[in-house]
């Protein structure tokens, strides 16, 4: 994927919190990073750069901790494999190799104690500095065919303020994410965001509209989450500081949400893990030809 140039006076700046212990996924998160673990031939992070770098946003801050180590390599150089593969002839895979090196400016700076989601985006604070930013969860991989991010850079640069992501789930779903009460604005996948609550009990949610991975903030949040007290989990908690947004425009400017609709892979959830490199693999032109071949006598004959 060729890195895209950097959005002309608008938003550049992205930020991946990447400090997690992953431990859904013990033993393999024991030694390598969960970001690390490859969907099909590539590691999960490297599709959530790409998708910050398809929306324009070539500046990428990665909020890392320790053992970690391995989300740097993969984003530098490799001199002495890129020599061997040269040597080699091996033009493919040398591109694939330079790939992830040159997709974006990269930069890194750790967490130290990881005290939650709203900790992790005020570490991103220094290098943010004033304008807005979009955050990307590294577990919401989004099909690189349904642009989300793009479609909230351009909501908050119409609208100001924040924008975060929606999707409808069941109501018996919703004590998983974070829940957004909703107006209704003209434009049909907008909605404006009136309260947030983090993981309500189904009977308590204002609504079945769930807070997915992708943010497109104001830096005004930087100041109110330096104010937010652990919440849920004892964590500072981002939902927290949105809702004070939500609540307040003159603190940072509204809140809307883009509800998506498109495909989703939670890499988080070891089941859902799986079937996006099913998924993903099936419709690769090098390797679904075969693969659904396979697939389909798999399945037929543990019927």
């Amino acid at each position: 994927m060729n890195q895209l140039f950097p959005r002309a006076g608008g938003i550049s700046k992205a930020v991946i919190p990447a400090a997690g212990l992953g431990t859904r996924f013990l033993p393999a998160t024991k030694a390598t990073p969960k970001e690390m673990l490859p969907v099909v031939d590539k590691p999960a992070i490297q599709y959530v750069v790409e998708e910050a770098v398809a929306a324009g946003l070539s500046d990428v801050l990665m909020i890392t901790g320790r053992s970690k180590r391995a989300l740097e390599d993969h984003f530098d150089r490799n001199y002495e494999l890129e020599e061997a593969l040269t040597r080699k002839g091996d033009e493919a895979r040398l591109s694939r190799v330079q790939e992830s090196s040159d997709l974006a400016t990269m930069h890194y700076v750790r967490q130290g104690d990881p005290r939650g989601l709203g900790h992790a985006v005020l570490c991103a604070a220094p290098h943010v500095g004033d304008q807005p930013f979009a955050v990307l969860l590294g577990d919401d991989l989004i099909d690189p065919r349904d642009p989300l991010l793009a479609r909230m850079v351009e909501i908050q640069e119409r609208e100001g303020g924040s924008v975060v992501a929606l999707m409808e789930v069941e109501p018996s779903q919703i004590h998983l994410y974070g829940c957004a009460a909703v107006e209704a604005t003209a434009d049909g996948d907008v909605v404006r965001v009136t309260d947030l609550v983090e993981k309500p009990e189904p009977s308590e949610a204002p609504s079945n509209y769930a807070v997915i991975g992708r943010y497109v903030l104001d830096p005004a949040v930087f100041d109110i989450l330096r104010e937010t007290e652990p919440g849920r989990g004892g964590e500072i908690q981002l939902t927290d500081a949105l809702q004070k947004l939500a609540s307040d425009e003159k603190l940072g400017g509204p809140v809307h949400g883009v509800v998506f609709k498109g495909r989703r892979y939670d890499t988080g959830d070891r089941g859902d893990y799986l079937r996006a490199i099913v998924r993903l693999a099936c419709e690769r032109e090098d390797l679904g030809p075969d693969f659904r071949t396979w697939l389909r006598r798999y399945v037929n004959e543990e019927m």
